[in-house]
């Protein structure tokens, strides 16, 4: 697909199309649904409800962790509607991308009047 910036600007765009069709108000797993059926449609690879194992000293564990939506192999996207994004929040993220070994992540909170106002671009350094 191309470069991370490349990557993140389709995936808020399929974003804003899906929330500006659905608007504020329903569940996250409707809003991931229609996320991949959007990223998909617009030629980006996804994954979702990827398995996440978490690595504890020599021992992988699988705990139940699962990333919302993996993009391109480069991007974690993590859904959310709450009524605000919240540190804990980030911090999910910034573990997941940890955890995955990936550097990039978007957090999108679809309870948001506009959806640009409900994104956080998130890097793993």
């Amino acid at each position: 697909m191309g470069g991370v910036n490349k990557i993140t600007r389709e995936i808020i765009k399929s974003g804003i199309k899906v929330h500006k069709t659905l608007g504020a108000g329903l569940l996250e797993n409707a809003y991931q649904e229609c996320l991949f059926y959007e990223m998909r449609k617009n030629g980006l690879w996804a994954e979702k409800e990827k398995p996440l194992p978490l690595r504890y000293e020599s021992v992988k564990l699988d705990c139940g962790y699962r990333l919302d939506l993996l993009v391109e192999k480069q991007v974690i996207v993590e859904v959310k509607a709450v009524e605000s994004l919240e540190r804990i929040h980030l911090a999910q993220v910034l573990t997941y991308l940890k955890l995955a070994g990936c550097r990039f992540g978007l957090l999108m909170n679809f309870n948001s009047i506009k959806l640009v106002d409900g994104i956080k671009r998130v890097v793993n350094d």
